[in-house]
């Protein structure tokens, strides 16, 4: 006997539980990154980049003033030609390294392109997807029973590897409680679902059961060969599902039983 909600089953929980830690190492990965391209460079690293621009600022103006010396010289032979290239060099080579400092302090004051920080983003959304379905597969792992009823079969042992959608269990459902039961093409536009009727067994035959037409089939068949009947006939029926009411539990599972319908005139 098994209620609603009970755990009947129960999976390896351990490579969904590993799944499951990777998913959020990399969420946290994902946050993390997503927060450094929405906020920024830190001022430390701004405050940085201007320091080497003043370093460089103060490297570029003492190349010019020595080339500026070293022209003055050459031109009055106070200096020779390699003291005057070498100062040129160095002057070219401040001003160079001045300008990319200049640009690395421009980039990091105004941030992350918005295409960064949409990328960014995005991945992050990805990783909560990601962990999300990790924690549904941990979840799955527990297999609950759907309704209160009765298990007939187990499939599979303990330590058994299974396929997904394999059957694990064979449950027999309490409720609703339900008769297949055929009828007549010749009465079939007598009935209707809805229609109340009575069912009673050959165990107490004086005590029926009340019940009501839940389903009649759309096809017709041939009467099955296990379905007694006052008389026997091979004729087309139909097939009807007859919901019956058994608060006390008494009707079984294959439980042989005769239906009586008082059909309109």
């Amino acid at each position: 006997m098994v209620k609603t909600g009970d755990a009947v089953a129960i999976l390896d929980k351990a490579p969904y539980e590993a799944n499951l830690a990777v998913a959020k190492a990399q969420l946290l990965q994902a946050a993390s990154n997503f927060a450094k391209f929405k906020h920024g460079n830190r001022p430390q690293e701004i405050e940085e980049a201007r320091a080497n621009v003043r370093q460089f600022q103060a490297a570029y103006d003492n190349a010019v003033t020595t080339l500026t010396r070293q022209s003055h010289e050459l031109k009055v032979d106070a200096t020779s030609k390699q003291a005057y290239d070498d100062a040129l060099a160095k002057k070219l080579e401040s001003e160079a390294q001045l300008k990319s400092a200049g640009e690395a302090l421009n980039l990091a004051e105004e941030g992350f392109r918005l295409e960064d920080i949409d990328g960014a983003q995005a991945a992050l959304e990805t990783a909560k997807a990601q962990l999300t379905s990790a924690q549904i597969n941990l979840n799955d792992t527990t297999i609950f029973s759907p309704s209160d009823g009765i298990i007939l079969t187990r499939v599979r042992e303990p330590g058994a590897i299974v396929d997904p959608q394999s059957i694990v269990y064979t449950l027999s459902l309490h409720k609703p409680v339900w008769v297949r039961a055929y009828v007549s093409e010749t009465d079939l536009g007598r009935i209707k679902p809805g229609m109340e009727v009575l069912i009673t067994t050959d165990a107490n035959p004086d005590k029926p059961f009340k019940g009501q037409i839940g389903f009649i089939s759309p096809q017709a068949e041939f009467t099955p060969k296990t379905v007694e009947t006052p008389e026997l006939r091979t004729d087309l029926v139909y097939r009807l599902r007859i919901v019956a009411d058994d608060p006390k539990s008494e009707l079984r599972q294959g439980m042989p039983v005769t239906i009586k319908i008082q059909l309109s005139s």
